[in-house]
């Protein structure tokens, strides 16, 4: 992928060094640390009153870290030389100059979001997430977050490389931020509150997901036409990114058998699907997930 043709967004912050990367053991808002007594105090407590001494540690940490400063405005570009981060950089400008055109041809003006970079933890208006979480985006902020050791997690445990593979997983959350603009995500959380079906196969969250995912086809349609940046390979690496990431092969590796129940983001087979349905022609009305009875 001659990823180096696109535009650098300067939207593209960074929060590395802010959390707590690992090493450190247990550490709060502030990046103070508490003490071991403490630690063992509220565990004592626990026992006495029968709740679970890590709840109340999880919920300690929650209330501690809303005191750390949460605005991106408190946190610097990323340095010129990082080759990971200018990569970062390009991918999130296109999808700025991709989604600002469709939005402007629909008489509409898109909103760009932010996206952190963070390593070892971040605490979004979402609430306090690890490196474990994955990327993400919180649409109460509309921000993306990204640790960028995913994309290692991605070439070792997940056997899907590359940089277009890497586009991908920038373009489905941006693709979230479009739900958010686009109302969405409104309607879901809606739903959610009015006690409709969330997860499991065909489930709400599953149709967000695959949205998404052909969204950052959408994207893909439009960067390709633009920039001729795709090299031999390049598409084959998303859908592979695709396919390791679906529940059914994550449920498998992970646990040994597949729990439809329990889906969040669709089976490998439907995020290959959908996001080559957003490619193939690059429109939006290509992506209602919400009314395929077929996902």
């Amino acid at each position: 992928m001659l990823w180096k043709k696109g535009r650098r967004s300067d939207n593209v912050v960074d929060a590395r060094g802010d959390g707590d990367g690992g090493g450190g053991g247990m550490r709060f808002g502030g990046g103070k640390g508490l003490s071991l007594t403490a630690i063992l105090l509220i565990v004592g407590i626990g026992w006495i009153t029968g709740q679970d001494p890590m709840q109340i540690l999880g919920q300690l940490a929650g209330q501690m870290d809303q005191s750390a400063p949460t605005s991106s405005q408190t946190r610097q570009a990323p340095p010129a030389n990082d080759e990971q981060a200018e990569f970062v950089r390009s991918i999130l400008g296109d999808t700025e100059d991709t989604w600002g055109q469709v939005f402007q041809q629909a008489g509409r003006q898109y909103q760009q979001p932010k996206l952190v970079l963070f390593s070892g933890r971040v605490n979004s208006a979402c609430g306090l997430a690890s490196s474990a979480t994955g990327p993400f985006y919180c649409p109460a902020d509309r921000q993306v977050y990204l640790d960028m050791s995913f994309f290692k997690e991605m070439s070792q445990r997940f056997s899907a490389a590359g940089d277009f593979a890497q586009a991908y997983v920038i373009a489905h959350e941006v693709g979230h931020h479009v739900q958010t603009l686009l109302g969405v995500s409104a309607k879901i959380q809606e739903a959610r509150q009015q006690g409709r079906q969330m997860e499991g196969d065909g489930g709400l969250l599953v149709r967000q997901e695959l949205q998404a995912d052909c969204l950052a086809g959408v994207w893909a349609n439009h960067a390709q036409k633009r920039l001729n940046w795709l090299e031999p390979g390049d598409v084959e690496e998303a859908l592979n990114a695709a396919n390791a990431i679906g529940d059914d092969r994550l449920q498998q590796q992970g646990q040994g058998r597949v729990v439809p129940d329990s889906f969040t983001h669709g089976t490998s087979a439907q995020r290959v699907r959908w996001f080559k349905a957003g490619f193939a022609q690059g429109q939006v009305s290509q992506c209602d997930t919400f009314a395929a009875k077929n996902l």
